[in-house]
């Protein structure tokens, strides 16, 4: 299984972890349940050990899609009637979360994704097909991502992950942003506490979906403003107000998504400790920029010049700006983070690119030239797609 360890920090290390169709007849999610409970009500298919090694071919290095906090995720095949394990290249392609064996935090987050996923359904959120509970073996069965991780396409230099494209970088934040906003309906008000490059999983067409929520929590009830719970999630991505006072809100998701966002917009990682000193947290290096229409362009992915307008670039950037507010209520609800968004891809984007680019032509260097193959990157020929 070679690398596949916990990639979050323990508690005593550091106070962070690193790392609608809402039936009517469900039970609400918020409602304390046993284990008992939780596993019978969920609407997932329950496997055994045997059939899950057998379809990941024994659990194989080669068979490895990525790595999470909490275990390493293998491609495996099933039958789509029997759900029993196929032959590497027929029936239905799964990926299978495989939690290490280290004592109750593990198993509280693979109930937790089973608690949720068992009972919400979404387009933006990821699949869970089933579960394996067997002696010490906990593990989870997920659709499989054929694109993997919004990581991966961000941030990955080489020839399988190309960079996505200015129109697919937008698709994918209205998708994510799709997800929460059903997180946080009145319906469900669920925290998903996670939101982060790598649990944003997009499928053949670059849809999005919201993986790994083995850290949601259930939102505030009654006249409660906040849930007060142990300060857990990612750095880099953690709502400042969150990390002083263990007070969670959806709120602080919205954060979350503001840091995304600005990685999207930059093409840079939210923490990165091999860029100079300054400029290791994202956020706080690129603060400055992000409110100056003259120096937004200094920081923006190179990668995709000429495939924007200035107008979108910068709407783009004020919405950033607005979810990265220092003060909870100042930030947007993420029904209007999507209607912003909407409205952004409404407005046509990347019109207008041909036009600067005519005027710039006599400096092939313009920010607006044109890119070849400006509508996406090729499909990615690699099987080792990162999955959450």
């Amino acid at each position: 299984m070679g690398s596949c360890f916990s990639s979050r920090i323990k508690a005593a290390e550091s106070p962070l972890h690193h790392g609608v169709n809402l039936s009517s007849k469900m039970s609400p999610v918020s409602v304390p349940r046993s284990e008992g409970e939780i596993l019978q009500a969920s609407n997932l298919k329950s496997f055994n050990f045997n059939d899950l090694r057998t379809a990941t071919r024994n659990f194989r290095p080669d068979s490895v899609l990525g790595e999470g906090g909490f275990g390493c995720v293998f491609k495996g095949w099933i039958d789509e009637n029997t759900f029993t394990a196929s032959k590497p290249g027929t029936g239905m392609v799964i990926a299978v979360k495989r939690l290490n064996q280290e004592g109750f935090q593990g198993h509280h987050e693979w109930l937790a994704e089973i608690n949720y996923l068992g009972q919400l359904d979404h387009p933006n959120l990821v699949k869970l097909v089933g579960y394996c509970l067997e002696d010490d073996h906990r593990l989870l069965v997920y659709e499989f991502m054929p694109k993997g991780s919004l990581e991966n396409h961000l941030f990955r230099r080489n020839s399988y992950f190309q960079p996505l494209s200015w129109n697919l970088r937008m698709k994918v934040a209205l998708g994510a942003a799709k997800g929460l906003e059903f997180l946080h309906s009145d319906e469900v008000k669920v925290i998903y506490r996670d939101f982060k490059t790598s649990n944003i999983l997009l499928d053949s067409n670059y849809n999005a979906k919201l993986s790994d929520f083995g850290l949601a929590k259930d939102g505030p009830t009654g006249d409660k403003s906040h849930v007060s719970t142990r300060v857990m999630g990612t750095h880099g991505y953690a709502a400042p107000e969150y990390v002083a006072t263990g007070h969670l809100t959806a709120r602080s998701d919205v954060y979350s998504f503001g840091v995304v966002l600005l990685e999207m917009l930059t093409g840079k990682r939210a923490v990165d400790k091999n860029r100079p000193s300054r400029e290791h947290n994202l956020v706080d290096w690129a603060k400055p920029y992000l409110t100056s229409k003259r120096k937004f362009f200094q920081i923006m992915d190179a990668r995709i010049e000429g495939q924007y307008t200035p107008e979108a670039a910068l709407k783009a950037a004020y919405l950033a700006v607005q979810c990265l507010s220092t003060e909870p209520k100042v930030r947007p609800k993420m029904t209007a983070v999507v209607k912003a968004l909407e409205q952004l891809q409404d407005s046509g984007g990347d019109k207008g690119v041909h036009q600067n680019a005519a005027v710039h032509s006599s400096r092939p260097n313009s920010r607006y030239a044109p890119k070849k193959n400006p509508d996406g990157p090729q499909p990615s020929a690699s099987p080792l797609s990162t999955y959450i």
